[in-house]
């Protein structure tokens, strides 16, 4: 059974809530026992001076016995039963206050106090009045005219207990306040302290989504090391990355470019009497292609965090290559919104485009347009030229390695293929139409970068 809350915030919160309950439990006990003292010391001050009033007044007459020379019975010691009582009692001695009437406190044995020598004052007890009533205590034995005499002075218990429950309500109610005073700054505490991770979040899905390469170093000081071994850790994998795409680059280059060779070989007449070569060889290239896309998905991650601004790359590759085929005359449009972004890397969008727009600039007579359009999780890039154009029964066989659409132009007839297999490799695909009015429109689906 977990006792804390799952989250670090929710941690956070009930550590402040409990130790400020203890602290606000402890501080009331606290308070409430210096409040006690302080209103005990105010009525055993006043039973105290009327203890002196009585002992003051306390002288024989002339029969030698002990009388009041003066009334001490001022009020509230004036009003019957009131919890208001004095009383001297000794040998031959019984005094009391006009509010004890005929009863007496029953007090308990008196107990001998060195600090009642030192200070001059009574001793504290508790006692009951004639009616059973509650009552607290001063009492005080004495010498006076020469004769031991206990003075016993006494409040109601409720000149004690009223005070405290007057002063203890508000108390309570403003511990309370300051309690939930408190736990809202630690509330606010919390989510102040903990903002930094949640700019941490957010610049991890940054770079997940493509739009930042590393986490931002300015962090608080606790969090630095963290961003550090982070960012460190990025770099390693954008390292591993690089390595893997090497290598996948370098296999693609050692196999199918033979490959595709032995592949024309095959279609001469009489290299492949049996028949039986030919599906060997798209077999074996159908597995590189299978192997390479898996290889490729593992070191890009799923491209989960690759992101490459579409139409900055579009312009680029457009530029250069109507300075290469400046003699023709091309122009080239292009269109789509400048915040569209795709899921590839920048080397891969490169050699697609190029080997689209390379091609539609070879063919066009005049114009080659592209446009870019987001269609749910994908980009839809679609490359028009307005040439000669090729019939559609064509189109299928310009798609496979080593196939060209003219002996007469240059070119190796891998572009297309290639081009084809990256698109899949990221999850896309390429098709080829024939435009209405002529020519050849190259429809490039590219997934979409993360928003």
């Amino acid at each position: 059974m977990r006792l804390l809350p799952a989250s670090l915030s929710g941690r956070l919160l009930a550590g402040a809530a409990v130790f400020v309950t203890l602290a606000l439990v402890a501080a009331a006990v606290l308070i409430s026992l210096i409040l006690q003292q302080f209103v005990t010391d105010q009525l055993d001050q006043r039973l105290d001076s009327q203890m002196v009033a009585v002992a003051d007044a306390l002288q024989r007459n002339s029969e030698g016995k002990l009388i009041l020379s003066v009334d001490v019975d001022g009020p509230p010691f004036d009003r019957l039963a009131s919890g208001w009582y004095w009383q001297a009692s000794g040998d031959g001695v019984d005094l009391r206050s006009k509010s004890l009437g005929n009863g007496s406190i029953d007090v308990p044995p008196h107990r001998f106090e060195w600090r009642e020598l030192l200070s001059g004052r009574g001793s504290p007890a508790e006692g009951t009045g004639p009616a059973g009533e509650s009552l607290h205590l001063r009492t005080r034995t004495m010498a006076a005219a020469g004769q031991t005499v206990t003075l016993v002075v006494s409040a109601p218990r409720e000149a004690l207990l009223g005070p405290m429950k007057k002063a203890l309500v508000p108390l309570v109610g403003s511990l309370i306040a300051i309690g939930v005073g408190l736990l809202l700054a630690s509330f606010l505490q919390v989510r102040l302290g903990l903002r930094p991770l949640r700019h941490l979040q957010a610049s991890l899905r940054e770079i997940r989504a493509g739009r930042a390469q590393h986490v931002s170093s300015d962090q608080p000081d606790e969090l630095r090391p963290l961003v550090d071994e982070l960012n460190a850790l990025i770099d390693q994998n954008a390292q591993g990355l690089a390595a893997a795409r090497r290598h996948v680059a370098n296999l693609a280059h050692g196999l199918k470019t033979p490959l595709a060779t032995l592949a024309l070989e095959l279609n001469e007449p009489g290299a492949d009497p049996t028949r039986a070569m030919k599906p060997l060889v798209e077999r074996i290239e159908g597995s590189i292609r299978h192997h390479l896309a898996r290889a490729r998905s593992g070191a890009l991650g799923a491209s989960g965090r690759v992101s490459t601004p579409l139409l900055p790359r579009c312009r680029e590759i457009a530029s250069v290559l109507g300075k290469i085929h400046a003699d023709r005359n091309v122009e080239a449009v292009i269109v789509g919104d400048g915040a569209l972004a795709v899921a590839c890397e920048m080397q891969d969008l490169d050699e697609m485009l190029g080997n689209l727009l390379d091609n539609a600039f070879k063919w066009a007579r005049s114009r080659v347009s592209l446009a870019a359009t987001a269609e749910g999780q994908f980009v839809v890039i679609r490359i028009e030229d307005d040439g000669v154009g090729l019939a559609e029964e064509r189109l299928p066989d310009v798609l496979l390695p080593g196939r060209r659409l003219d002996e007469a132009m240059p070119g190796h007839g891998f572009g297309l293929s290639i081009t084809r297999e990256l698109a899949e490799l990221y999850g896309g695909s390429l098709a080829l139409r024939s435009g209405p009015p002529g020519g050849l429109t190259a429809i490039l689906t590219l997934p979409i970068a993360s928003a």
